[in-house]
């Protein structure tokens, strides 16, 4: 892990090397005052020496000049530092994420998503800025005092250096209890970020169904939860930060009662005593600094080991021998399909599902909730993958072709459009983003959507809202099918297009659909049996099975198979 975390300093290593010589430059500084202190005492103020005092004052704010300088320009390029690397994880987990398949999405929520994108790679941020620099600068400033003590006087030094390993060892064992209550905090954080989401996004189902009180008391839940954790992690922090206060107070103790015993017995002078108890901050103040760093160190790599979690999961990938395929002409063949999307559960979704669809015919898929309809749309752009059996596309298992290419031949119409926070323009350039804007407009006439566009007072530069809140179901349905007919891909899914509409805007929607159809193989997922009417062949599913299958006619002739019930069902009045 180290090694992965080491490699994202490479594209910045000359801006991290500039940090740690100044980093190093700030150390030497620092050691300049007790050595000019010390010589001042035992030198030139005993001798009276006027001249060389008020030029080793003048030359100590000249250095703490030179300190000011070099301590903005450690700040400002290792936070920069820190930040290029939060960017450059952010963009790679984020580049991860999109080529991630859709069982991952299934089983992760979109806040604690949310959560790991940025919380914790600012955690990650922290410790790629403050890491190095705490513990280079902290190992330093141990040496160059411990020689500076040891020089001054080595019994002393040795009285202060015993009493370190019984002080660290009680800071680190509190520590790591703040360490774990931390974590513990983080994770009640992350669910409260999820629950959040959650009850934002359902925000108009909250209020239609008058339930904000029980939102309300979800939130106080996890909100009760959270709180209970910082008083953990507030407990564990509050005795940490005494401890490392007393180490200090202990260091200055023991320095003043062993140093003061040494001067009054003539083994140590006033000036080295005195530069003796200065420097003794100089060697507390990097140990405090590690200690403190444990923090940092410990949330950073929880947030790198949560971060490579992901990175690490298998993403979509073709198999080696996948080619390119510009255009698929639509033949389509579904053979001994099987599918769960819980991997070796028994209750399959799909069960020996085959069928064939030739080259511009139109497919229907009906019947009851859970039978497996929209899972077949799925399959066919490799959503998922079936667990066993073939999919063909012009006698070419799916398999064998690159995604890009797959899903470049077919464009999907769904009941739940979802549009991005943007402009009318940016939403249907979605199908093809290199499209011209006559292509763009052209598409939007043919989905009867451009005189509704430019009725607006801002046209195709009109705000959608998040989620396209701002439009109508059916206003949303046409810019969906204005993206396909964009696309302009040889196969078309439908997925229940327009079973959320009213019936007039249903058959304002259904003659754009079915000029979207003209030419192309489509599939067809229909609540509204009056819609499918014209389909050339239809399949009726029940519980991942087919079992019937044939044109409208042929199957209400039958007049005892599920299709007749549920087409007399919906037209019994």
């Amino acid at each position: 892990m180290f090694k992965r975390f080491i490699q994202y300093y490479k594209p910045h290593k000359k801006v991290f090397i500039l940090v740690m010589a100044v980093d190093l430059a700030i150390c030497i500084i620092n050691m300049l005052y007790p050595i000019i202190n010390r010589h001042m005492l035992n030198d030139l103020i005993p001798n009276k020496r006027m001249n060389l005092i008020i030029i080793f004052g003048i030359s100590l704010f000249a250095i703490y000049l030179i300190k000011g300088f070099l301590k903005y320009l450690f700040d400002y390029y290792g936070h920069v530092v820190g930040t290029n690397i939060q960017a450059d994880m952010r963009k790679e987990l984020f580049c991860k994420l999109e080529k991630l398949p859709f069982s991952f999405y299934d089983n992760n929520d979109t806040g604690k998503i949310m959560s790991r994108i940025i919380n914790d790679l600012q955690e990650v941020s922290e410790l790629a800025h403050h890491g190095p620099e705490n513990v280079f600068m902290a190992i330093c400033m141990l040496i160059f005092s411990l020689v500076y003590l040891s020089h001054i006087h080595l019994p002393l030094t040795l009285i202060i250096f015993s009493s370190l390993p019984i002080l660290v060892y009680i800071s680190l064992k509190l520590r790591i209890k703040h360490s774990a209550s931390t974590r513990i905090a983080r994770n009640a954080l992350a669910h409260i970020n999820a629950n959040v989401n959650s009850s934002i996004s359902g925000i108009r189902v909250t209020k239609a169904f008058n339930t904000s009180d029980l939102e309300i008391k979800k939130f106080d839940s996890g909100n009760k939860e959270f709180i209970n954790a910082k008083k953990k992690q507030f407990h564990t922090m509050s005795l940490f930060h005494a401890s490392s206060i007393l180490i200090t107070d202990v260091f200055n103790a023991i320095c003043l009662l062993s140093g003061g015993i040494f001067l009054f017995n003539g083994q140590i002078s006033f000036g080295d005593y005195s530069a003796f108890i200065i420097s003794i901050n100089f060697f507390v103040s990097p140990i405090n600094t590690l200690i403190n760093f444990a923090e940092v160190f410990q949330e950073g790599v929880t947030g790198f080991e949560r971060f490579i979690e992901i990175m690490d999961l298998p993403i979509e990938e073709d198999l080696p021998n996948a080619k390119m395929i510009n255009k698929l002409n639509g033949d389509i063949e579904f053979k001994n399909i099987n599918f769960s999307y819980i991997k070796d559960d028994k209750n399959e979704v799909l069960n020996d599902i085959s069928f064939k669809i030739k080259k511009g015919e139109t497919l229907a898929l009906v019947g009851p909730s859970g039978g497996g309809k929209t899972t077949i749309c799925h399959l066919l752009p490799k959503f998922y993958k079936a667990d066993s059996g073939d999919i063909l596309i012009n006698n070419i298992n799916i398999n064998d072709i690159k995604m890009e290419s797959l899903r470049n031949n077919i464009g999907i119409v769904q009941q739940d459009v979802f549009l991005f926070n943007g402009s009318i323009y940016d939403n249907i350039l979605y199908g093809k983003p290199n499209a011209s804007k006559k292509e763009v407009i052209n598409a939007s006439k043919k989905a009867n959507i451009y005189d509704y566009i430019m009725s607006l007072p801002n046209g195709f530069d009109s705000e959608v809202g998040e989620r396209g809140v701002k439009l109508s179901g059916g206003q949303k349905q046409r810019i969906a099918i204005a993206r396909v007919f964009l696309k302009n891909p040889s196969i078309l899914i439908l997925d229940e297009a327009t079973s959320a509409l009213d019936n007039t805007t249903e058959l304002m929607i259904q003659e754009s659909l079915n000029d979207l159809k003209i030419g192309r193989t489509t599939i067809v997922v229909a609540h509204r049996l009056s819609t499918i009417k014209n389909a050339d062949e239809i399949l009726v599913l029940d519980q991942g099975k087919i079992i019937e299958k044939g044109t409208h006619s042929q199957l209400i002739k039958k007049r005892k198979g599920l299709y007749y019930r549920l087409y007399k069902d919906q037209f019994k009045d």
